[in-house]
């Protein structure tokens, strides 16, 4: 990408950081404003004293210039800089780097947000970093035998390759266990050090022969929803249309709802 290209991602970065600084109170960082002080909120030199940088570097990084600007640099800046949550993974996000000190998410939503799915008509269910159900509606349980009753196995994957009532439930079930995997590899790559996440990987790829074949194809997805069919045992054939959406302040967190699907629509592979 061209420097020239105002969305480039130097550039991005520098006018993110130089309208962080613009917009920073002196007072709120202990410093004088005083009679002389010409530029709008911080100067270059204080923003590289308070996040523990040289002049020279922190004004290439804030023009623009080629130069690579670490994970830790960016750390630096975000803690110097005092950002907030949203700041802070914007901030890493145009640098392209990995935070590795973001946020934790591990605490529940509360009460009143899980219970959002009650007010579903269709089938709803949430599920956490892990892909355990964490809240379902009563749909939700009727549909998903051992997966969202009183006796079910709440972790999704563990209920698709262990419980037998998936694969006569899920039509197509290869091809749909298959593309769940590659979801998965995808959502949890962000949390590769999270211990649940990998005893849950190493578990199945020890217990499951399906399991082990699809993880190792590498196969990764973005989690897009699209057609779902189901065979219930005592409803019939079931068509629907899910939508998976992250839930706001908790992005550890998806709801997904299934709704009825457009009629004449026969692709369930999705």
């Amino acid at each position: 990408m061209k420097k020239s290209d105002p969305i480039a991602p130097a550039l991005s970065l520098s006018a993110f950081l130089r309208a962080l600084r613009e917009r920073q109170s002196p007072a709120e960082f202990g410093l004088a404003a005083g009679p002389r002080r010409r530029t709008p909120g911080l100067r270059r030199e204080e923003v590289a004293q308070l996040c523990g940088l040289s002049v020279t570097w922190y004004t290439w990084i804030e023009q623009g210039r080629d130069v690579s600007v670490s994970a830790s640099t960016l750390a630096r800046l975000a803690r110097g800089l005092r950002l907030s949550r949203a700041e802070r993974s914007y901030l890493f996000e145009v640098a392209g780097k990995r935070d590795s000190e973001r946020p934790d998410h591990r605490d529940d939503p509360p009460e009143s947000v899980l219970a959002c799915v009650d007010a579903i008509d269709g089938p709803a269910y949430i599920l956490d970093r892990t892909w355990s159900a964490r809240r379902w509606n009563a749909k939700a349980s009727q549909l998903f035998a051992g997966w969202l009753d009183e006796d079910g196995e709440k972790n999704l994957l563990r209920y698709i390759f262990v419980r037998p009532e998936a694969r006569t439930l899920i039509l197509d079930w290869v091809s749909r266990a298959h593309r769940v995997v590659a979801e998965f590899r995808a959502a949890v790559t962000a949390y590769s050090d999270d211990p649940e996440i990998r005893r849950i990987v190493e578990e199945l790829r020890l217990g499951s022969p399906d399991f082990q074949r699809c993880w190792e194809t590498q196969g990764v997805l973005a989690r897009e929803g699209g057609e779902r069919a189901f065979n219930h045992p005592t409803m019939g054939l079931l068509h629907y249309q899910q939508v998976s959406l992250s839930l706001a302040g908790w992005p550890d967190y998806r709801l997904t709802m299934l709704l009825p699907a457009p009629a004449g629509e026969e692709d369930y592979s999705a």
